[in-house]
């Protein structure tokens, strides 16, 4: 069985149902299972303990962003913690509008009902999108298969600054079933982590496409 390709900066080990096979999956824990939705495992008690640290975090931070942003205090208290608890992700390169619309929604995840979303990937180079697309190229054995999974530059909305790969899958699936309300959506069938953000959209999500290749 060919192994299924997950955003980049994983590290669970997961088990696909019914393979008896082990893959690499972005944390969260998250297995394929039949059709195209994964199943999930139950959080390991090392990542609830995280997740439990970085809502007492945010919530002690909040004197300190209520002084440097008294109208944002949440939301920048939510940042800063969030930023502790996923040090690896990157905003920069985000469109204003994809970066508000994302900074606002995971401050209401964390306030509202204590799930914690990180950023896998936002924005990319076109030249590290290229790279991408020819690595999955040389995984695969094919410009058709690699479509699949990887995006050329001048159709990815990574490169475009409004694409948001994001982890784990719990907070995944929160910002699937809410993100509306903040013009993110999510896109594709075989990637539950990617969302866009789609203002043009006006609150009604896409027709959601089974891949990346699908145009």
């Amino acid at each position: 069985m060919r192994r299924r390709r997950w955003p980049p900066a994983t590290h669970a080990v997961v088990v696909q149902a019914g393979a008896g096979s082990h893959e690499s999956a972005a944390p969260g824990d998250a297995v394929r299972g039949d059709g195209n939705e994964p199943r999930t495992l139950p959080p390991r008690a090392r990542d609830r303990m995280y997740a439990a640290l970085t809502r007492v975090l945010a919530v002690l931070l909040l004197p300190a962003a209520f002084v440097r942003r008294p109208g944002r205090a949440r939301e920048l208290a939510c940042r800063w913690a969030l930023g502790m608890r996923f040090p690896a992700e990157d905003l920069t390169g985000l469109t204003d509008g994809a970066k508000a619309a994302f900074t606002a929604a995971r401050a209401e995840a964390l306030w509202q009902h204590g799930q914690l979303i990180g950023l896998t990937s936002g924005y990319r180079a076109p030249s590290v999108q290229q790279r991408m697309f020819d690595e999955e190229v040389r995984r695969t054995g094919s410009v058709a298969s690699a479509r699949r999974f990887v995006a050329l530059p001048a159709e990815s909305n990574h490169v475009k600054g409004t694409a948001l790969d994001v982890r784990p899958h719990e907070g995944a699936r929160w910002l699937e079933l809410r993100g509306a309300r903040y013009d993110l959506y999510r896109i594709y069938d075989n990637e539950w982590w990617h969302f866009e953000h789609r203002p043009e959209s006006g609150g009604t999500p896409p027709r959601r496409l089974p891949h990346p290749g699908a145009r």
